[in-house]
């Protein structure tokens, strides 16, 4: 049985009368000193630096792994979901960690997106790949803007997957909310859906939501019929998680929670409810719906809005989500949609003959 291996540490060389660092699988290094305590600076400046890439390397001999450790942990830190850098980085190790970025090349991703496969069998989603190749790129470039890497590579994507145009009718929503709400422990989903029902807001921010102002998270100011989705002190990204006004009808419900000693939007035995995935797969399932997802309440409030006859500016600004996203993905669903080129093809272009 092989000996756990003990790590870097401080050795006497009485020979040459100096302190070393010895460390498993390293040459020893020598501290230059005979004095115990700067020797016991030296090592901890070793240890500070073990694993840590200080020079400047050429894409055929960076590893893509280290490309990623960089990101991950100089850059990761500060992103305002860490866990979802997390997951992709874990996806792309078992394929590219032994690649270096000079290996990054069209064959190469394409060949990565044939290798994702699901624990059931079925491929990966494209938009999951994408996702995931769009942080290998954003590792390389961050490599190379702070001086690890002499020249980026080109990463290739797979083809964006068509725009989901899958929104529930209202006998749908109905539906949904009412399976929540039979469930014995329902209530926090059912409150789940109707906020993400009124306000289109991402799962995340809705997840995260209390009543009290926070600088961690987003928070309702019922008082004054408010969202905020995010918190005072939380960094904008591009998700635009912005402050809204609430409705009648929401607010009304908020009020009451409130004022029922809720401390969170979606709680359970006055706890957060973090994740809420399971729960609203079995009312989905329990409804009779298919290809419904949480994100799908987010396209079901901005179509109903849409469908009411609210422009793509005011979506966009309510919604917290671009105009051309709007004008793309569910404009098509407004009356006004393509009335201004109606207008002139029904206009009498040649004058009927007397």
């Amino acid at each position: 049985m092989s000996r756990a291996a003990k790590g870097a540490r401080l050795y006497w060389r009485a020979s040459k009368n100096v302190w070393i660092v010895r460390d498993t699988g390293c040459p020893d290094q020598s501290t230059g000193t005979s004095d115990r305590g700067a020797a016991e600076r030296a090592l901890a400046a070793y240890i500070g630096k073990k694993g840590t890439i200080a020079e400047t390397s050429r894409a055929d001999l960076m590893p893509v792994a280290d490309v990623l450790a960089i990101y991950g942990s100089e850059h990761g830190a500060g992103v305002a979901a860490p866990e979802r850098l997390g997951y992709a980085i874990s996806a792309l190790l078992p394929f590219w960690g032994a690649l270096m970025v000079g290996d990054v090349k069209g064959e190469t991703c394409r060949r990565y997106a044939r290798t994702r496969i699901k624990a059931n069998g079925d491929p990966v989603s494209s938009g999951t790949i994408r996702r995931e190749l769009n942080t290998m790129q954003a590792a390389i470039n961050y490599a190379h803007a702070e001086g690890y890497l002499l020249t980026p590579a080109k990463v290739t994507l797979p083809p964006p997957p068509p725009p989901r145009d899958r929104w529930l009718t209202r006998d749908e929503a109905a539906a949904l909310l009412w399976a929540a709400w039979r469930s014995s422990k329902g209530q926090h989903l059912a409150r789940f859906i109707l906020v993400s029902l009124y306000t289109g807001t991402r799962k995340d921010a809705v997840c995260r939501l209390g009543f009290i102002p926070s600088v961690s998270s987003g928070w309702v100011d019922v008082d004054q019929g408010v969202m905020n989705r995010a918190g005072a002190g939380e960094r904008e990204t591009n998700k635009r998680r912005g402050r809204v006004r609430l409705t009648r009808r929401l607010l009304s419900h908020c009020r009451r929670w409130r004022a029922n000693g809720a401390s969170w939007v979606v709680e359970a035995e006055g706890a957060r409810v973090g994740d809420i995935r399971k729960a609203f797969a079995g009312a989905v399932q329990r409804a009779g719906l298919e290809g419904v997802t949480p994100h799908t309440l987010k396209h079901t409030a901005i179509t109903w809005a849409i469908q009411r006859g609210m422009t793509d500016h005011d979506a966009a600004d309510y919604f917290s989500t671009s105009v051309e996203t709007i004008r793309e993905t569910y404009y098509h669903h407004s009356p006004d949609y393509h009335s201004r080129a109606l207008r002139i093809l029904d206009a009498k272009l040649v004058p009927a003959p007397n």
